[in-house]
């Protein structure tokens, strides 16, 4: 594959005095992960990075959060998911189908500040709107440099890492010397094109381009409250696997199944942390 694009980094200093908060570069990553059926599903998700730091996120919740997270961007909002979602019935009911619509899905955000030496994550466990931080350090990496790889015409060196219950496989490019990656993997000599773990988990590159893009803060902040981040995966774990009878509880009437694929309902698959989360160290 033939690169026509290249970088040039000045100081983190420097770019925090001359345009802060300006990405320099854009990456695009297929995120994949089982599903409780075992089937693999793909989310796209983006990492907007400069020398100072980097914001990891899906586009589509990025944008219903930036709406959001006005006035007359909410109000706006909620008369598209009016438009794409609600049918008026003959009888003059109305009835949704939010599938139709452009509806958040995917709540993870990771914002990662070297010059802090933390990270935050932003996302949704159960019910609840959450946050927590944690050190840039604390995955520790060994390199493989005989072990290589190209992704999107970079050359890669190959680290692993036991990092939250799993074993990753990351391919770094020196040739972009910036120490992030997909989600949470950070602090290497590189950006991190492509990770693997064991049980289906997964991240890879599929475009790479400069960008003059704000690395906009988090939109609705006060909405999230700081957690546990173990404390808060256990929680998630509990909500997925009890949610009829939680919402049941709470005096809804609802009834979850699942179908196979001739159509038969079948027993709601379990969640479990130990084949469907990126971070199982929370059952330990």
């Amino acid at each position: 594959m033939n690169r026509s694009i290249s970088f040039v980094f000045v100081s983190a200093v420097t770019i925090i005095g001359l345009a802060q908060n300006k990405a320099d570069l854009i990456v695009s990553y297929n995120c994949n992960t089982p599903d409780k059926q075992g089937k693999a599903v793909t989310t796209k998700m983006s990492l907007l990075a400069s020398a100072a730091e980097a914001k990891y996120f899906n586009d589509l919740s990025l944008w219903v959060d930036s709406l959001k997270s006005t006035p007359d961007g909410k109000a706006k909002y909620m008369e598209i998911i009016k438009n794409t979602c609600m049918t008026v019935e003959p009888d003059g009911s109305t009835s949704w189908d939010l599938r139709k619509g452009p509806t958040k899905k995917t709540y993870t955000y990771v914002f990662t500040t070297p010059a802090e030496e933390t990270l935050t994550v932003y996302g949704k466990y159960g019910e609840d709107l959450g946050y927590y931080t944690e050190p840039i350090a604390e995955i520790e990496w060994s390199i493989n440099e005989d072990s290589t790889a190209n992704v999107l015409g970079y050359e890669c060196l190959m680290a692993e890492s036991d990092y939250h219950g799993r074993h990753w496989k990351t391919w770094f490019t020196p040739e972009i010397p910036m120490p992030f990656g997909p989600w949470k993997l950070r602090g290497l000599p590189g950006l991190i094109l492509k990770a693997e773990a064991d049980g289906g988990f997964s991240f890879e590159a599929t475009g790479l381009e400069h960008t003059d893009r704000i690395i906009s803060p988090m939109y609705l902040s006060k909405d999230y409250t700081k957690v546990d981040r173990k404390k808060a995966l256990e929680n998630a774990e509990y909500y997925v696997n009890n949610t009829e009878s939680i919402l049941n509880a709470q005096g809804q009437n609802v009834k979850i199944y699942t179908l196979d694929d001739d159509g038969n309902e079948i027993e709601v698959p379990k969640y479990d942390g130990l084949k469907h989360s990126l971070e199982p160290d929370y059952k330990e």
